[in-house]
């Protein structure tokens, strides 16, 4: 569980100091994670946060487990993740809105001070709602717990509980302040030699009407009081704007003097000062300690704002796609058969098409495809737009959703986390100006090649086909014998069926790892987009499509000679 005080985190187990890796942009791109994150959100800052942590990938097997029993309660538990957003969305408004994350200054005033101890008191109900929704929802993951727990020891440790009465207390006694009682005294120049706060009082000064103002009162001698005792039948008398001024009074020894101008406007900043000066040590303790609850408490529940709405965000776009018929499941890791480097999958798509096909109403072909030491590299082979890109970047998307913690699209699927992704899809043709595009393929795959591990994943579209199919063969033959030499698991979509009918020159007869031939199958020449373990269908498929379409040799010359049978 969560040590005391210390702070937590809802996307890294505590305690646990991963090893990250991020996507390239290039990966990013093409795997579609900017589409997807548009899907989930419209706005532009949790787009960006969303695909930030997607984009960190760790092969550490408890991020993954983790992440994914938070995601699970999220989905499970509707009224909570509903409660704890419009609780956020107050949180979030009283950070960007509010002063009370803003560091106060010495010259704040009291009631400058009190104001913010009412967001203050805002945000305590915030945390204490928070934990009640916490309390009251089924929730079994590790990270969860440790939120609940983590929160009810901030209210306790921080005394939360004491603050809202001594809130509640204070804002009662301002509530009822009405006038304040200042005594100033005189030196024989008749001079302020010192003030101090008598009394703060629940009811406004009333007028005399049969005393005069001050002036008059000093200049008749019957009006002088003897001694300082309070008799509590003093009558309000204001200065006459055209007679005596205050500012004649609070001149010396920088007391609070008071500026020229209209006497009534200039009564609230006057009061402000004196009476800054009269509680100043009362506001230096007020402020030390806001600025110890702000330091200790708001960052921390703040901070863990985007890391829950990235998960209620994408439990509510799978609860959308579910409603239309789409099936997720939660990932498995696989840890006894990590040596293996295994995957299991079944009923998987795209989840990106499954974003299109939701807006065009279609309908998803589901594939089945496992990884393991006798399927370690595939070579995908098929048809022009039979699916061989789109499943490609389905499997990197797996790993993404299972690894950011996110169900994936599918029936089921287990796994052994991969600690990175890397994608060489055709390039655009100016960044191929310089080196040419066979040159620049080869310089690309060299330095991924270099960066992948034995854990890491690696998808390669129709990589070396930018040159002559001789050309080409060669060096992708070579490339896929290195991959099994690393141990790297791979798709490699390709056009070359020669690369697949060769898998046994490949297969080195001493090596574990092997490559497989993968088909994308056809079915009459038309496309199915599922996929099969199979040698490849090049010759067949071509077949088909010439029929279809009465291009083969028979059917051309039958043609022919029918057309010269008949009557010019």
């Amino acid at each position: 569980m969560n040590k005391k005080n210390e702070a937590i985190s809802l996307l890294c187990p505590p305690e646990c100091d991963p090893d990250y890796k991020k996507l390239s942009d290039v990966t990013i791109h093409d795997l579609g994670l900017p589409f997807i994150c548009e899907q989930i959100t419209d706005k532009k800052a949790e787009q960006a946060l969303f695909l930030s942590i997607l984009s960190k990938m760790t092969d550490d097997p408890e991020v993954t487990r983790y992440r994914s029993d938070i995601f699970s309660d999220i989905c499970n538990n509707q009224i909570m993740r509903d409660e704890m957003l419009k609780i956020l969305d107050k949180i979030n408004f009283l950070r960007d809105y509010g002063s009370i994350n803003k560091k106060y200054e010495d010259s704040a005033s009291v009631w400058d001070l009190m104001h913010r101890m009412d967001e203050l008191k805002d945000y305590i109900h915030c945390v204490e709602a928070i934990y009640s929704s916490l309390s009251g929802a089924d929730i079994h993951s590790e990270g969860l717990l440790n939120l609940k727990e983590y929160v009810g020891a901030l209210y306790q440790d921080n005394g939360f509980s004491e603050l809202q009465k001594d809130i509640k207390a204070l804002k009662a006694a301002a509530s009822d302040l009405k006038s304040v009682t200042v005594g100033i005294n005189l030196n024989e120049r008749f001079e302020a030699d010192g003030i101090g706060l008598i009394s703060i009082n629940n009811k406004y000064f009333t007028r005399s009407n049969i005393l005069g103002n001050f002036c008059e009162r000093i200049a008749m001698k019957d009006h002088i009081k003897s001694g300082t005792d309070w008799e509590e039948d003093y009558k309000y008398h204001p200065f006459a704007s055209n007679g005596f001024k205050k500012q004649d009074i609070f001149s010396r020894r920088g007391i609070a003097s008071v500026p020229e101008g209209d006497m009534m406007e200039d009564i609230p900043r006057y009061m402000n000062r004196i009476t800054d000066q009269m509680l100043s040590l009362v506001v230096k303790k007020l402020r030390n300690m806001l600025n110890k609850y702000v330091s200790v408490t708001i960052t921390d529940i703040t901070d863990l704002m985007p890391e829950f709405i990235y998960y209620v965000r994408f439990a509510e776009y799978i609860e959308k796609l579910s409603r239309n018929g789409m099936h997720f499941c939660k990932g498995s890791l696989a840890l006894e058969a990590a040596k293996e480097r295994m995957m299991r999958a079944k009923g998987i798509y795209n989840l990106k098409l499954a974003s299109v096909v939701l807006k065009e109403q279609g309908t998803i072909v589901a594939n089945d495809l496992d990884f393991d030491v006798q399927h370690l590299v595939y070579i995908l082979t098929g048809a022009n737009r039979g699916g061989k890109t789109t499943i490609t970047q389905a499997v990197g998307l797996l790993f993404v959703l299972a690894q950011g913690g996110i169900y994936i699209p599918g029936d089921s699927f287990s796994f052994h986390p991969v600690d990175c992704i890397y994608t060489h899809f055709p390039a655009d043709e100016d960044k191929t100006m310089d080196l040419g595009r066979l040159g620049e393929e080869c310089k690309r795959f060299r330095e991924i090649y270099s960066c992948c591990t034995q854990n890491s994943l690696l998808l390669l579209n129709e990589t070396f086909s930018t040159t002559s199919f001789e050309e080409g063969y060669f060096i992708a033959k070579d490339s896929v014998k290195a991959i099994l030499t690393k141990g790297v698991r791979t798709i490699y979509n390709t056009h070359m069926h020669k690369l697949a009918y060769d898998i046994e020159e490949i297969n080195c007869s001493d090596r574990e790892e092997k490559a497989v031939s993968l088909i994308v199958k056809s079915e009459g020449g038309s496309r199915s987009f599922k996929i099969e373990a199979a040698p490849p269908e090049g010759m067949s498929y071509a077949n088909d499509i010439a029929r279809k379409y009465g291009v083969t040799y028979e059917m051309l010359v039958s043609e022919n000679k029918l057309s010269t049978l008949q009557p010019g």
